[in-house]
């Protein structure tokens, strides 16, 4: 459950829990959610289960709860419950988060040992943006069934690397070889099977760097590839893009809706993503990939629009950065299979994470290091392997900062209406200010978009039908 700042209403404990607290004889005070409250003292709750039957599990958010040491811990191969079955439980006592009461369900409860370290903690309400304050004392009768463990991994322990690019290869080739158990000499193109760029892909890379191409040399592109042609007009007919008349062939979707820039950007984006296909696996509460990719895409083509002109970078090449910005997550799936499905369990019960801890625990690189690599390898442009290497990183002003800093904005404007997944994260000042953007302008970008939330779903889904 991700929690969410307070709006102009405050929240109310639900009844449920207030007597439920009361019942056992624990005192609690309510604490508005603050992205400044300290992690170790905040109780991250989830709901697990087995062909055994279900646990409830009890960490702080100060760490990354680790499955392998779980499994050593328990005997049991435990996963997250499905959220059709959490969601089940919490509508039933009208709660919105699950709170790290172990009373509140009927299952047995296991709790990281360390949480008892705190002289108070704080849980969910039930409530969104709500916490519950208890005492260490109280918490520790809270618990007086339970069975403590230390199964948790301290986040500071985890070093994801961000902002040292010229360290990628290295710990690239070193994720592999520990992968692939061989400690093999190999250029990193040699270790790691990269599927060869379609040559459709290739033709439209040297269009875009082109300075003469033309309509008509897209078109001819796009035209030899009957699936690529259906989906570019199919887009320039949707009613997203409300275009008057019917769209009748791929040089009328150019030059009457979609125009060259975008059209170059989005057919190479459509090319790359059949290059790897979606992964079977993914995590439960995850935004389908291509959906995530239309919608991070679409937010950035209206914040590009709002920048001062003088400084916005280009417009069909900010575009392609959202559509591709979780392209090494594909790649993930791809290099790293039985590996991925473990990242997908973990993402699943550490949802106060983002995913660049638990890739970095588990494989020691991030997916945006193996997805900026590959950009190199297929010689993209540099913005593009800026814009993925750097998008978590709100205070990048390198060269090219542009591109990054419009792909963190997008997907953190994304995140706090509910689209995406891992933790809300704050937008600071200084981001906007670097991109000329007012938070009030941001925000109107993402309200228009989410508008047309429909109309992007349907576009989404010509990328892949089977996400």
């Amino acid at each position: 459950m991700t929690e969410v700042a307070l709006g102009t209403a405050t929240p109310h404990v639900p009844s449920v829990i207030r007597l439920l607290l009361e019942r056992l004889g624990i005192a609690f005070t309510e604490v508005s959610e603050h992205p400044q409250l300290p992690p170790a003292t905040r109780v991250q709750a989830v709901l697990l289960d087995d062909e055994v039957g279900a646990l409830m599990v009890l960490f702080p958010q100060s760490q990354l709860l680790d499955l392998k040491r779980l499994t050593e811990l328990t005997g049991r191969r435990l996963v997250a419950v499905p959220l059709a079955r959490l969601k089940h439980m919490l509508d039933k006592h009208s709660l919105k988060t699950l709170p790290g009461i172990p009373a509140l369900t009927s299952s047995p409860c296991l709790y990281e040992k360390s949480l008892l370290k705190e002289s108070a903690l704080l849980i969910q309400s039930g409530e969104t943006g709500l916490l519950l304050r208890i005492e260490s004392e109280d918490f520790k009768h809270l618990l007086r069934k339970a069975s403590a463990g230390s199964f948790g991994e301290e986040l500071e322990d985890i070093r994801p690397n961000l902002d040292r690019p010229d360290d990628d290869p290295r710990e690239i080739t070193r994720a592999v070889q520990a992968f692939t158990a061989r400690r093999i000499q190999q250029r990193l193109e040699q270790t790691i099977e990269i599927p060869p760029l379609a040559n459709t892909a290739q033709k439209i890379i040297k269009l875009r760097v082109d300075p003469n191409a033309s309509i008509d040399d897209i078109t001819g592109v796009v035209e030899t590839d009957p699936a690529l042609a259906a989906q570019v007009v199919s887009w320039a007919a949707s009613p997203y893009y409300a275009s008057p008349g019917k769209i009748r062939s791929v040089e009328d979707a150019i030059v009457r809706v979609l125009g060259f820039d975008l059209v170059i950007n989005l057919a190479l984006g459509l090319a790359l993503g059949k290059t790897l296909s979606l992964p079977k696996d993914h995590p439960q509460q995850a935004t389908p990939y291509w959906h995530q990719s239309i919608y991070t895409a679409a937010v950035i083509e209206g914040l590009t629009r709002a920048m001062p002109r003088a400084e916005r970078p280009e417009a069909g090449l900010t575009y392609l950065a959202g559509l591709l910005h979780n392209f090494g997550y594909l790649l993930l799936a791809h290099v790293f299979p039985p590996h991925f499905s473990l990242i997908c369990r973990h993402l699943e019960v550490n949802p106060h994470l983002s995913h660049t801890y638990i890739e970095q625990h588990l494989l020691g690189i991030s997916r945006e290091q193996i997805g900026a690599w590959l950009m190199g390898v297929w010689d993209m442009p540099q913005e593009l392997s800026t814009a993925l290497r750097f998008q978590h990183d709100a205070a990048y002003d390198g060269e090219y900062s542009a591109f990054s800093n419009l792909v963190c904005l997008a997907t953190r404007l994304l995140r706090a209406r509910g689209i995406g997944s891992g933790p809300e994260m704050p937008i600071p000042d200084a981001l906007l200010e670097r991109l000329g953007i007012t938070r009030e302008k941001a925000e109107q970008v993402v309200g228009k978009v989410l508008d047309a939330e429909a109309l992007l779903r349907e576009l989404a889904s010509q990328f892949n039908t089977s996400h």
